[in-house]
């Protein structure tokens, strides 16, 4: 993770109606360092798909700032060329055009980008073998599965190399296995190519798969959780229950040592307390 500041919210308010006032976003603050890995949790009606629209210029607030990649949104001159280099969107519904082959799909975003039309096929073949679906260029999304278009709807996102990567509800829409998929996609992407992620989520499961966790309620943040590894997270839950407890102890385990073991991150010695305490 770097140092550079990608996204900066500042006291952001974004209010619905006339007569009887929705406050959808009401005093959001936060910043965002360029490499990092964000979810954004919350009920419906909370605020997070809002607060998605404003960070990528889809809407704008009724008051406070969004600065993005060091731009005022406020001050834009040419959202749409901003959000074609800027920003990379993927929905919970893929919104892929279904005359078009994949990597015809991948290749709209790159339109009047200055490439020309050889650049562009590369690129999308590229982008396509990226997300593993080399052998999927030339269907179209009838012909693919629901965690095969949204991978071409991601491969889509990373068209004009963004900042920033934004999914709504990006395995919303799929089964346990194709969305397990899609999330190991956006962790290779992360892991790989350091992109700063945001993904919009009512699923804890897939909140504990990112780094950060935002969780919102009524419009505004009101927690916010630094996710460790999973292995480690699992191991802190299983020293807190009843059970866990008992089976330490059984297998002469103490508490502070698993402690320790946990504060040192030593997987390997993590793994040999698990193996001897299950066996």
């Amino acid at each position: 993770m770097g140092d550079k500041v990608v996204v900066e919210v500042k006291d952001l308010l974004k209010v619905y109606g006339d007569g009887h006032q929705i406050h959808a976003l009401d005093g959001v603050t936060f910043t965002v360092r360029a490499g990092e890995f964000v979810a954004v949790m919350g009920p419906s009606g909370s605020g997070k798909s809002t607060l998605l629209n404003m960070l990528g210029a889809l809407d704008k607030p009724t008051s406070g700032q969004v600065i993005i990649n060091g731009q005022d949104m406020a001050r834009l001159r040419d959202v749409d060329s901003f959000r074609a280099k800027t920003v990379g969107f993927v929905f919970q519904l893929h919104n892929l055009i279904p005359t078009l082959s994949s990597v015809e799909n991948v290749e709209v975003p790159m339109q009047g980008q200055g490439l020309a039309a050889s650049q562009r096929r590369k690129r999308a073949e590229e982008l396509l073998k990226l997300v593993g679906l080399g052998d999927r260029l030339h269907h179209v999304p009838s012909q693919l599965s629901g965690g095969q278009r949204q991978k071409v709807a991601i491969a889509r996102a990373l068209a004009n190399q963004p900042a920033i990567l934004l999914a709504d509800e990006p395995t919303g829409n799929l089964d346990s296995q194709s969305g397990d998929e899609v999330m190991r996609l956006l962790e290779d992407l992360h892991s790989q190519l350091g992109m700063t992620i945001f993904v919009v989520t009512h699923d804890m499961s897939i909140a504990r798969r990112t780094h950060r966790v935002l969780v919102m309620k009524d419009g505004r943040i009101v927690r916010e959780d630094i996710v460790g590894k999973p292995f480690e997270e699992d191991l802190k839950m299983f020293k807190q229950s009843g059970l866990g407890r008992a089976l330490l102890g059984e297998n002469g385990v103490a508490a502070d040592s698993l402690d320790g073991l946990l504060a040192s991150g030593d997987q390997a010695a993590l793994r040999q307390v698990l193996a001897r305490v299950s066996g």
